[in-house]
């Protein structure tokens, strides 16, 4: 009972929120309903969350319209069956990564990027809706284009429309902070419907939504050519890449939240039939909303039956309650939509990036801008290769340290740094990352270095390897070669902390070899006593 009821409440205040994202697709409105009635059962049936709320999502709905708006007119025949078959592409990348057990591939696109990504979106459909809450023509479909043809619009702004508009969004951004849990927008869309019924909005110059069918979406596969659903494969790239990611990260939350464990596989899976569901039904992509899956949340949703409910209301609303919608003011959908734009507009967290990791603020700020200047599609791309390239910036270029004496003589970990050194003779260095064909010579450039510029002639030099735990072929010659090159100047070298791991690859390597069984150390407090009391010979003895 609790889930049905809560259920009831998501639908009060989704209903309309589905009814944006569909404008946002620039699909006809009754597709948004579309996207809440066979997808939510198709995940509930086949998923594993018990929270995740699989619906239209608005940065889907900018990734392929930003695409698909070049290729046929919004909310045409054309396009819907562009759209649909983008939905058909996507649950069959879904269907494969079940199949191949790719849910790992959320991991590759960072929280911070997302972040990023989702503020540049806001800005982009915050803009695009601006033209019909002012009540003027927008033509470009160029997010700063966009906005100039606006500011030089507004001396013709329609100003009924433009103060209808203020104050539907106005009156959302403040209830949202002081009554989040009313279903505001519900409460918008009913009393402007009312009133526009009554008052007879259409002939004052406000523009309505015109009549809006009813009743249950027809079955059926949208007719696309093979042509045309090649050219669609990188939409649906695009869009399987934003549902894993953002799928994945919102059902983790919640189920760390009330201490359960998620299937990311079969929650992928249910994505699948969710989104084949939507290609079937005439709807289009749909993905794990954060923001509906919190609202349900705090509406008291603990199952999918929450979900089944909000369905089975959204069946009633098609079957008797879509004649009303045709009063609805277009500029009060806009109005939701731009609340719903500036609620993916995260602020906090882009304060608290820029507070911890300036570097990564800078990522997110940077997808950010490419979603508005360049575009949706290359905006998700770019986000994936910031990802990989800070992660391989970090593998790279690792902190490296070093032991050396403080004031009082004790061996602290210090930056690694040419010109010191841990005791005379000795150099106690670490690398933080694994080796591999990248940063083979940088750790080797830095070796020679702290050996070459040491205060004292350096006899010993113990490497710390408890970060390393694999060592690549390219890095095991670039190994070999620093072994030549300091046996021939005297110096011998350590390798201390070694993991089974990291030990198998230096027998591979043939490194153990060449350095001697007895250089090799699992401790490092083991390397230095053998070091320092003699046990290991003159150092370029093997």
């Amino acid at each position: 009972m609790r889930d049905a009821f809560a259920g009831v409440i998501l639908a009060s205040m989704n209903i309309p929120q589905v009814l944006g994202y569909a404008r946002i697709a620039g699909m006809p409105v009754v597709t948004g309903l579309y996207t809440v009635l066979m997808p939510l059962v198709a995940f509930a049936v086949f998923g594993s969350s018990r929270h995740l709320v699989v619906a239209a999502d608005s940065a889907t709905a900018v990734i392929f319209s930003s695409s698909l708006s070049h290729m046929a007119a919004p909310a045409s025949e054309k396009y819907v069956a562009l759209v649909g078959m983008v939905a058909l592409l996507t649950a069959g990348f879904l269907l494969l990564a079940w199949i191949f057990k790719l849910g790992f591939l959320a991991d590759f696109l960072s929280r911070t990027v997302l972040v990023g990504f989702l503020s540049g979106v806001g800005f982009q459909v915050g803009i695009a809706m601006l033209g019909d809450m002012f009540g003027v023509t927008v033509d470009s479909r160029s997010t700063p284009v966009q906005a100039w043809e606006i500011l030089q619009a507004l001396p013709k702004s329609n100003l009924a429309t433009l103060a209808l508009s203020a104050l539907v969004a106005g009156a959302i951004l403040l209830g949202e902070r002081v009554a989040p849990r009313l279903p505001l927008s519900l409460f918008a869309v009913a009393g402007t419907i009312a009133a526009s019924a009554a008052f007879g909005f259409a002939e004052r110059g406000i523009a309505v939504l015109g009549p809006v069918p009813g009743g249950l979406p027809s079955i059926g596969l949208p007719g696309v050519s093979w042509r045309e659903s090649l050219t669609l494969l990188p939409v649906a790239a695009s869009c399987f890449v934003m549902i894993v990611a953002q799928s994945a990260a919102t059902s983790r939350v919640f189920a760390l939240q009330r201490h359960e464990r998620v299937d990311e596989d079969a929650d992928i899976l249910g994505l699948s039939a969710a989104n084949a569901a939507a290609a079937a039904s005439g709807a289009f992509v749909v993905n794990g909303s954060p923001t509906q899956t919190a609202m349900a949340d705090r509406a008291g949703a603990r199952s999918q039956v929450a979900q089944l409910v909000f369905a089975g209301v959204v069946l009633l609303v098609l079957l008797f309650l879509t004649a009303p919608l045709q009063y609805l003011p277009r500029c009060v959908l806009a109005s939701i939509v731009f609340t719903i734009a500036a609620g993916m507009i995260d602020v906090r967290a882009l304060r608290d990036i820029r507070r911890e990791s300036p570097g990564e603020f800078y990522l997110a700020v940077v997808t950010a801008a490419a979603v508005v200047v360049i575009g949706v599609e290359q905006g998700i791309l770019l986000a994936i290769v910031l990802s990989l390239f800070r992660h391989v910036r970090h593998s790279y270029s690792p902190h490296t340290v070093m032991l050396a004496p403080n004031a009082a003589g004790r061996w602290v970990p210090v930056p690694a740094a040419a010109g010191n050194e841990t005791e005379p003779g000795l150099i106690v260095y670490r690398f933080n990352s694994d080796l591999f064909y990248a940063n083979a010579n940088r750790f080797a450039d830095e070796v020679r270095s702290l050996v070459k510029r040491a205060p004292t002639p350096i006899r010993w030099f113990i490497v710390d390897a408890g970060a390393i735990t694999d060592i690549d072929y390219s890095a095991a010659q670039s190994l070999r070669d620093l072994l030549d090159d300091l046996a021939h100047q005297g110096v011998g070298i350590v390798f201390a902390r070694v993991s089974p791991y990291l030990r198998s690859d230096l027998d591979r390597h043939r490194i153990t070899a060449a350095i001697g069984e007895a250089r090799i150390f699992t401790t490092l407090h083991e390397a230095i006593v053998a070091v320092r009391g003699g046990a290991l010979g003159a150092p370029a003895e093997r």
